[in-house]
């Protein structure tokens, strides 16, 4: 565990010197909301639906493979849905549509890498206010018909007809349970017994009361196949570099599961963790003495501009229990019941789904079947 997880998982002097500093930002929060809420400050409401997935803490969570498959199952259904998620801390805030070619040093990792994954399928758009990005993304792509915003639980602006909330289990992700800046947490843990549905990440090692919870599901994370940078349209499974010697390398937010998956299957190789705002550069890889670099998908796409024929991408994929997809649906059944979307989106039968899925995400046609259905 690295310095800062450890201050985020202890209670010291310092963290009750911050405590009051937590306090003003959490009293903060509530008269914000209640600002929106009482219409002291517009509010921006879309002419389609807004589905908002984010964590409550400073930790991802896991919510990007969790958004990838939902925008997959959004799109065996016919939907055209669109992204918008924050760019670099050193982004200037304006909304930017991001593409494959998209430079990394300006848009984060996780927006790279799903602009790749749905490339010319679904608009992907970086930006500082969620609202002001969802504007821009329609305006540039008015044939979407629902919207993904990926950091929304705390931005009342943006009004929102679905919210799901990810929970990382496989460690503490909320920490001393503290607000920020003594703690993690961006607002309280009363706020997942707010919203639609809750995500768990990996199995639960704490004891948290979850009764009062929204719906929880359960979100398993797998990598069993890899493809070279040089040729992103093969794939190969991961124990292709078994007799190599590899060397691995990761940010430190995806370093817990990257290093356990390779575990898991067999490689042995070097770790390398990096900061997670690391740009990666080709002296970065200078020295390495393996015959294969291997990382997690977010990370090698920011090296695609050099050593493309060393380093080996893992992307992750998403295991998601159905209940969650119908739920999802159902509320969607709603917000389309006076619009002609609603023959669209269940028109489509078992094999017109898997066809359009094949098509759309080739990759992960056969593991995601199952979903599509």
């Amino acid at each position: 565990m690295k310095l800062s997880e450890l201050y985020w998982h202890r209670i010291t002097p310092l963290h009750i010197l911050l405590w009051p500093l937590s306090l003003l930002f959490g009293l903060f929060m509530r008269i914000r909301k209640l600002c929106y809420w009482l219409d002291f400050f517009p509010t921006v409401k879309l002419p389609v639906p807004v589905i908002v997935v984010d964590s409550i803490t400073t930790k991802d969570g896991g919510k990007t493979p969790l958004i990838l498959w939902l925008v997959d199952m959004l799109q065996t259904r016919g939907l055209r849905p669109g992204i918008v998620t924050r760019g670099n801390l050193d982004n200037p805030g304006n909304p930017e549509a991001v593409t494959k070619n998209s430079d990394p040093t300006t848009v984060r990792g996780k927006a790279l890498l799903m602009a790749q994954r749905f490339e010319n399928i679904c608009p992907v758009w970086v930006g500082g206010d969620p609202a002001d990005v969802a504007q821009a993304l329609l305006k540039a792509s008015p044939e979407c018909n629902v919207i993904i915003c990926t950091t929304g639980l705390q931005h009342p602006r943006l009004e929102r007809d679905f919210e799901i909330a990810v929970a990382d289990f496989s460690e503490s992700s909320f920490g001393n349970g503290l607000l920020l800046p003594a703690g993690p947490l961006r607002t309280s843990i009363r706020r997942l017994h707010n919203v639609d549905a809750v995500v768990i990440n990996g199995s639960q090692k704490y004891h948290y009361d979850t009764r009062e919870w929204a719906p929880t599901y359960f979100m398993k994370l797998v990598g069993e196949t890899i493809y070279n940078l040089s040729k992103p349209d093969i794939r190969h499974p991961i124990t292709i570099l078994k007799n190599r010697k590899l060397y691995a390398i990761a940010s430190y937010e995806n370093s817990q599961w990257f290093f356990d998956q390779l575990l898991q299957t067999g490689l042995q190789s070097d770790l390398h963790t990096v900061a997670e705002d690391h740009r990666f550069v080709e002296q970065d890889f200078y020295d390495l003495h393996a015959e294969a670099v291997i990382m997690p998908e977010e990370d090698a796409l920011q090296c695609q501009a050099f050593a493309r024929d060393r380093i080996w991408a893992l992307p992750v994929e998403a295991w998601i229990s159905g209940e969650l997809q119908a739920l999802v649906l159902n509320q969607l059944r709603t917000k389309f019941a006076d619009s002609d979307v609603l023959n669209e989106l269940f028109a489509c039968s078992a094999n017109d789904s898997y066809a359009i899925k094949k098509k759309k995400i080739y990759w992960y046609a056969t593991r995601l079947s199952d979903f599509s259905h």
